[in-house]
């Protein structure tokens, strides 16, 4: 079995983040969201996985390589312009060479990882495996149908639907998909829906199994997202700090630091949080819960939370930042004195603002 590890799209709603890179390479908890993917399906015994990657691909390679430093052998593949994700398949079709897969979107996070599913897949010889989730707004997401406790009917973000069980970014394959990724039109967005490819295995009598998702889900497409996702890894996070904590630092909860990183002076952290390598953190320094610090960063004088700050930024204002994303090599510094209030920032790479 192989796997298929979607990293393409333009990334619009992450802007301005995604202007300088790939919105897959963007962190949750200090890693790079791709990588989950890519642990979860090394960890379900996948060897060889190819990488589907648009136009923006800055980063991916840089990070992944030929895939050696994972255990992996990896291959990209080239889609030029979103044409969806039946589209992917289609033309990953030469790279699986008939074998059956996983596809996993790069940009959700899926706790429980892919074992269930191709365990589901092996012992119910399916032709396809979809994992399912609950979720409030079906409007948002593709939706599957039943009738008899068997999916019947998939719909492409449905304004109502008699079912609440969305679509999770992880497919498991055999090699019939393909027939029905060419047998099918493009939708009115002009792509390959993955929906209407399993409608058409459901159609042909194949085998479609559901696989209910245990623990949580996460799609990262907005900003908001981001920041659930890494409150949820976080969450699950335990203590290892391998820096240096001043005499005047006190710690709750959970906190990961890396190496080479110190706390100067008076600073308070309430965990759950991270803090990456070669940092230093003070003075008048409050990391509050949910916060991850990228490697490099220096932070005096300000109160953080909820937030998630990239490699090498540097930040210095007596002001309290929440539930933000800073891009990499940014800068806050103090500006005019104003009332105190919390900011909420969403700061491209190489960013500087003052506040």
């Amino acid at each position: 079995m192989k796997g298929l590890l979607l990293a393409g799209g333009h990334g619009t709603r992450l802007r301005p983040l995604t202007y300088t890179g790939n919105k897959h390479v963007l962190p949750i908890a200090n890693k790079p969201m791709l990588l989950y993917g890519l642990e979860h399906l090394k960890n379900a015994g996948i060897e060889e996985v190819g990488i589907v990657l648009g136009p923006i691909r800055e980063g991916v390679t840089e990070i992944v390589g030929d895939g050696s430093k994972f255990g992996l052998k990896v291959t990209y593949i080239s889609q030029p312009e979103p044409k969806g994700l039946a589209h992917a398949v289609l033309i990953s079709e030469d790279f699986m060479q008939g074998e059956p897969f996983v596809m996993y979107l790069g940009d959700n996070l899926l706790r429980q990882g892919v074992k269930d599913f191709v365990g589901v897949f092996e012992r119910k010889r399916a032709d396809c495996v979809v994992g399912v989730c609950p979720v409030t707004d079906v409007s948002r997401y593709g939706i599957v149908e039943f009738e008899g406790g068997r999916p019947k009917r998939l719909v492409e973000k449905p304004k109502a639907s008699s079912s609440n069980l969305a679509l999770v970014g992880v497919y498991v394959f055999s090699n019939s998909i393909f027939r029905a990724v060419k047998s099918i039109k493009p939708s009115w967005r002009n792509e390959l829906e993955i929906t209407d490819a399993i409608q058409f295995l459901l159609a042909e009598g194949k085998k479609v199994e559901v696989e209910h998702v245990k623990g949580w889900w996460k799609d990262t497409g907005k900003p908001e997202d981001l920041l659930e996702a890494n409150q949820l890894v976080l969450a699950d996070m335990q203590s290892d700090v391998k820096g240096e904590l001043s005499g005047e630092t006190s710690l709750t909860g959970n906190l990961s630091m890396g190496p080479g990183s110190k706390t100067v002076g008076t600073v308070r952290i309430s965990g759950p949080a991270i803090v990456g390598a070669n940092c230093v953190i003070g003075p008048d320094v409050f990391i509050g819960p949910y916060t991850s610090i990228g490697d490099g960063c220096k932070i005096r004088n300000v109160e953080m939370e909820n937030s998630i700050v990239m490699k090498d930024c540097a930040i210095e204002t007596g002001r309290r930042i929440v539930d933000s994303l800073i891009g990499s090599n940014s800068t806050i510094a103090d500006g005019e004195k104003r009332m105190p209030k919390g900011y909420k920032l969403i700061l491209g790479e190489r960013s500087f603002v003052q506040v």
